[in-house]
């Protein structure tokens, strides 16, 4: 057991909230810095069934990707789906705290590649909204680099939907193309379409990709695998469970929310 402000002073020495872009809401977002902390549970979101599963095992603390609160809240009340999970945390007298774009730069990209399981060699970062300096090297967005074992962007696809556990992919492209050198960036990677396409990417593999920009990519000789946002952020949840087990050195248990993808492909 350990006071929530330690806890985040070990999570923060990994994840510098520094590396945030300045548009997100990364930390302590509600609770106590002095609360003992006996339990974390990790998630991707603050989802009604988290929070369910945070009081199913007694957690103290909840550490998620994405941050519940994002946009300003001007009030917080029990008719609206944010602030009943706020009035909820507060009644659990639980701890929330969210890593988000400062672990997309620190965990998510070029140092994820090998972790994710990619098939890429030679990777770099993808794209930089601002420098940012990571364990002594310039680090960034997502990632890009040459796959071990070129092959087809169908087989490719086929491979990524097992490696993820998805539902499905939703491919933009000729699926008998070759692929020698993909880029991806987890989550929403629109805003990188161009950096993937000026890197030289035969795919682009992210997430909530829409039909424009899917077909606009694909006449440029890029095609685009749309694994969906959940579909490869959801390795925060295990990542983060281990990462803190190591920092948090056996004081607190640390339990992960099970994989459960927020929509069905019928």
């Amino acid at each position: 057991m350990m006071e929530c402000k330690e806890v985040m002073r070990r999570l923060e020495g990994l994840i510098p909230p520094a590396c945030a872009s300045d548009w997100d809401n990364v930390g302590l977002l509600v609770g106590d810095p002095k609360k003992k902390v006996d339990k974390i549970l990790v998630a991707l979101d603050a989802s009604d069934q988290v929070l369910d599963q945070a009081e199913a095992v007694g957690a103290d603390m909840l550490l998620t990707h994405h941050p519940l609160i994002f946009s300003p809240v001007k009030n917080v009340r029990e008719d609206d789906f944010i602030g009943w999970r706020i009035r909820r945390m507060i009644r659990m007298d639980l701890s929330y705290y969210a890593m988000h774009t400062n672990y997309d730069v620190c965990r998510m990209g070029e140092q994820a590649a090998a972790r994710m399981g990619l098939d890429l060699s030679t990777v770099t970062f993808l794209a930089q909204e601002k420098p940012f300096i990571y364990e002594g090297k310039p680090a960034g967005f997502g990632a890009v680099g040459d796959l071990e074992t070129p092959m087809s962007l169908g087989d490719y696809a086929a491979f990524l939907k097992q490696r993820f556990g998805l539902p499905g992919v939703i491919v933009y492209g000729d699926a008998s193309q070759m692929v020698y050198r993909a880029a991806t960036c987890p989550g929403s990677g629109k805003s990188f379409g161009r950096e993937a396409l000026a890197a030289g990417a035969d795919v682009y593999v992210t997430g909530d990709v829409d039909y424009h920009f899917g077909t606009d990519m694909a006449a440029q000789g890029m095609a685009v695998i749309d694994a969906g946002h959940y579909g490869i952020e959801h390795i925060f949840i295990a990542d983060m469970r281990q990462q803190a087990e190591w920092l948090l050195e056996g004081e607190v248990q640390v339990e992960a929310m099970p994989v459960q993808h927020p929509y069905m492909v019928i």
